[in-house]
């Protein structure tokens, strides 16, 4: 596992092409590491996090599985970070690294990437939050589908059933994911966040209590120092 610093971007790469970048216990926790870093870093906006051109992530090592750990087996997917992350997948985006993608808050994936909960066939049960985000992410039924039936899914069917928010050509997703992850880290930061925060805070709340969570968030932005500042921005015609 590797992280790179482009600021306000942090690229954070799973590197064990030998075992398509299946995580061992070391590299679970070295994830685990790189993202708590990752948010208490002031100066790092979005991170992507990335494999290499044969793999995302095939889950688990099962040579020397992770261990249960309260952040997630697999390191952070169960950490609630105050910032977004970005998947950028090419090949293989399996089992538990699939689980790791749906904890991610956007996926961009090449063209060649293939997704599944392949550990179905083996008697293995999702354990890094998939039972959960799949759900919230591609629906109830199409969950239920990837989860049960343990079936490949290529890229573009990931794009069309809402998996895979970026569909590029095939060697050219960790570029793009670089490039989004900037777009996003170059807005108001703290309407970002606080916006990011309302949508994961209204998941766990009835209508009424989300709404008022989300003005009370909302007005903490536009009472904030510069928020006057920037709506004035927006009001200034381009050149």
């Amino acid at each position: 596992m590797s992280a790179a610093t482009n600021d306000p971007v942090r690229v954070i790469r799973i590197d064990q092409p030998q075992v398509r970048n299946a995580i061992n216990s070391e590299t679970a926790q070295r994830l685990h590491d790189a993202f708590v870093t990752f948010d208490y870093d002031d100066t790092a906006r979005v991170a992507v996090l990335t494999g290499d051109e044969s793999a995302f992530c095939a889950g688990a090592n099962l040579r020397d599985l992770p261990r249960l750990r309260d952040s997630g087996p697999l390191g952070p997917t169960r950490l609630a970070l105050s910032k977004p992350v970005v998947a950028a997948i090419e090949g293989w985006c399996v089992a538990g690294g699939l689980e790791l993608a749906a904890w991610c808050d956007l996926r961009v994936a090449g063209q060649g990437a293939r997704f599944g909960c392949l550990e179905r066939r083996f008697g293995v049960p999702l354990v890094d939050g998939g039972t959960y985000r799949l759900p919230r992410i591609v629906g109830l039924g199409r969950a239920l589908d990837l989860i049960l039936t343990g079936r490949e899914v290529d890229a573009e069917e990931a794009e069309r059933i809402g998996l895979v928010d970026r569909l590029v050509p095939t060697g050219a997703a960790l570029d793009a994911a670089v490039e989004l992850a900037e777009q996003i880290a170059a807005f108001p930061w703290r309407c970002v966040v606080s916006d990011r925060r309302a949508v994961y805070d209204g998941l766990g709340l009835g209508t009424a209590d989300a709404l008022a969570n989300e003005e009370r968030l909302g007005r903490e932005v536009i009472l904030a120092e510069g928020f006057a500042d920037g709506v004035a921005r927006f009001g200034t015609p381009t050149p």
